[in-house]
């Protein structure tokens, strides 16, 4: 790595279409470099390693649309994450699920910066798009019934959204010794599966605001 290039803030979509977005709210700004990984941790957390490995940069953020937890988030809002956490990384007993965490194995949590959330929600604010704090979880196979999205809700107490890179995101942003950031347009309600109930557009519309908001608060 050129130690002497300027860094950059990382923007790690999933899709072309979360990336297009987030493109377009940053006008193309050369201070942030947006690109996709792929659905699912294992990729998002592969491809943003090799990313890191290659230039400098001073905040890595994970980027796209996903599902709010009733009453935490509504469609057409945004979350930023305080926590972000691999919720199904663990194991099924017959007494209910045990996390990595309560396993002793290590963490399935990764903390965002108090500063970092409140800059960014203040941006979010400012611009008039209403936004959401809390965990985001991180799963590897989407919640799909009404009995799942509550034992989610149970498991994660104050869960905001769902999605389904940030954790391996986050992962590679704490290997690389750099603070991280999740935000998540939400484009649907984490429970049955709906798509025809889906407001893909306008989330996307949502992120491409965010992005612009980005501008006044990251280097």
């Amino acid at each position: 790595m050129d130690l002497n290039q300027k860094k950059r803030v990382l923007v790690m979509t999933a899709v072309p279409i979360e990336m297009d977005a987030v493109l377009r709210g940053l006008n193309n700004d050369a201070g942030f470099d947006v690109m996709p990984a792929g659905v699912g941790p294992a990729v998002a957390a592969a491809k943003t390693a090799k990313v890191l490995a290659a230039a400098g940069y001073s905040l890595v953020v994970s980027a796209g649309i996903g599902g709010g937890f009733p009453g935490r988030a509504g469609i057409g809002s945004l979350v930023v994450a305080t926590e972000i956490i691999a919720a199904d990384l663990g194991v099924q007993t017959p007494e209910g699920f045990i996390s990595l965490d309560e396993l002793g194995f290590g963490s399935a949590r990764i903390q965002v910066d108090d500063d970092l959330v409140s800059r960014v929600t203040g941006a979010f604010s400012a611009a008039g798009i209403p936004v959401n704090t809390g965990p985001v979880l991180t799963v590897s196979t989407g919640t799909g019934t009404t009995a799942a999205a509550r034992e989610m809700a149970v498991r994660v107490p104050g869960a905001a959204a769902e999605a389904m890179e940030g954790y391996g995101v986050a992962i590679a942003a704490r290997e690389a010794g750099l603070p991280v950031l999740e935000i998540r347009a939400i484009s649907n309600m984490v429970g049955p599966r709906d798509r025809n109930a889906w407001k893909v557009k306008e989330a996307l519309d949502i992120l491409e605001k965010a992005g612009a908001a980005l501008l006044e608060v990251l280097p």
